[in-house]
């Protein structure tokens, strides 16, 4: 690792709010960087224009500053390697696509979406999987130039090679994927001038000069492919290493119908962000032990990348509250953290309680920290002190008239039975 300069990255689609795959993801990928005094980058792979969402660009980063993984760059901080967003860098893939061509690396094609969906449909009915049939990849140059004279739509392909070499992953070992015998030539630029993900992600980790790709194992089947491309270019591509999934702890995939999955609902509901980290890489090992309440210096100082297991990792989002007891309670005994922690109770007594408060005292810091250090420990989020049960501790009990009356009555009824007692008593002499 010290011949190269340590830089990785998170590159998500903007296709909407951060997940807690995304954040592990994004996760591994910072500790690693501060593990080795390197540089974590963001980057946003938005080419597939028709799935971006609005504003989810923002709400990513946003995300992850509130978990304390602010990138080093960023489309935000911004950075060397600008732009970090890549429907901003399409004449940086242009360029390259044109290289390829020149090399006879890849080639344009001319198929129409109805042709590639009949191979497609040709395909299942067979019960094979669909590839494509390479067809354009044999046309001579002057069928090509009559083809661009006329105004012919295309896209542009990548040649595989019959052989892909081996490569040892960092998590999974030796590795080889023959794509080019399971699949056909795949496209690199659209016709619209928006590269695909195989593309985008080579060029832009050769020019960020990422050392190291930290990834989602879904796409390890995808590496052998990257690595012709890196072939085809003449560069030295980073080392790869694929994060095994992420899934609910009975083994299904994580998912909007089975709960919260996304970083700003866990912040919203309360939740620390060291909490989430503590308890995603206790699931996701990476460290010689698990236990909980580590803070993300622990995180860093303990991580190990070869420890990492192949198998998924199973979070149990049912232990959450447990881990989120202890968080805040070291949160409340650092004096820094509990500052924080203050201005947040504050708020939350004036939006529940608003009027109903009989003084201002109770949002005094200093009463507000003297309640924090009394229920540390005991409590598992910061609003459980504005519930009902904790009323209490901000506002004067109300009781209606009509309860003072029966309260009222019964209290004669039960003084006047217990001025009666001594009467029935026998005396003790």
């Amino acid at each position: 690792m010290a011949a190269r300069a340590i830089r990785v990255r998170f590159a998500p689609s903007p296709t909407g709010f951060l997940h807690l795959g995304g954040l592990r993801t994004a996760l591994y990928n910072y500790i690693f960087a501060r593990k080795h005094r390197g540089c974590f980058i963001l980057r946003l792979e938005d080419t597939d224009q028709s799935r971006v969402v609005p504003a989810a660009s923002e709400s990513i980063e946003d995300a992850l500053e509130w978990a304390g993984l602010a990138p080093d760059e960023s489309p935000r901080r911004g950075g060397p390697a600008a732009p970090y967003q890549q429907s901003l860098r399409c004449d940086l893939y242009k360029k390259y696509t044109d290289l390829l061509l020149e090399k006879g690396a890849a080639y344009r094609c001319f198929c129409t979406p109805q042709r590639l969906e009949l191979l497609k449909k040709e395909a299942l009915r067979s019960q094979q999987t669909p590839r494509y049939d390479n067809r354009c990849r044999h046309l001579n140059p002057k069928e090509v130039a009559e083809k661009i004279s006329q105004g012919v739509d295309y896209a542009v392909r990548f040649c595989l090679e019959e052989q892909s070499d081996p490569f040892c992953d960092l998590i999974h070992g030796w590795s080889r994927h023959e794509v080019a015998s399971v699949e056909g030539d795949p496209v690199i630029l659209k016709s619209d001038g928006f590269p695909t993900y195989h593309l985008a992600n080579v060029v832009d980790d050769h020019l960020m000069e990422i050392s190291h790709v930290l990834r989602g194992v879904e796409w390890l089947t995808s590496t052998s492919k990257h690595l012709l491309l890196y072939k085809a270019f003449g560069w030295e591509p980073p080392h790869f290493g694929h994060l095994p999934l992420l899934l609910n702890e009975d083994g299904s995939k994580l998912s909007k119908r089975q709960g919260h999955v996304f970083v700003e609902e866990f912040a919203q509901d309360g939740y620390l962000p060291t909490t989430l980290l503590d308890l995603m890489t206790h699931c996701g090992s990476g460290f010689a032990e698990n236990r909980i309440g580590r803070t993300l210096k622990e995180l860093i100082d303990e991580f190990d990348l070869s420890r990492i297991e192949r198998h998924s990792a199973l979070l149990d989002l049912k232990k959450l509250p447990e881990f989120n007891r202890v968080h805040l309670a070291q949160w409340i005994g650092d004096e820094r953290l509990r500052q924080k922690l203050v201005a947040e109770v504050q708020a939350s007594v004036e939006e529940v309680y608003g009027e109903q408060l009989p003084e201002r005292e109770v949002l005094e810091k200093g009463y507000i920290e003297q309640v924090l250090l009394l229920r540390r420990g005991h409590i598992s989020r910061l609003k459980d002190l504005v519930s009902p049960s904790y009323a209490f501790l901000w506002i004067r009990p109300s009781v209606p008239s009509e309860k003072l009356q029966t309260f009222s009555t019964e209290a004669d009824q039960i003084g006047r039975v217990v001025l009666r007692l001594p009467e029935k008593v026998p005396s003790l002499h």
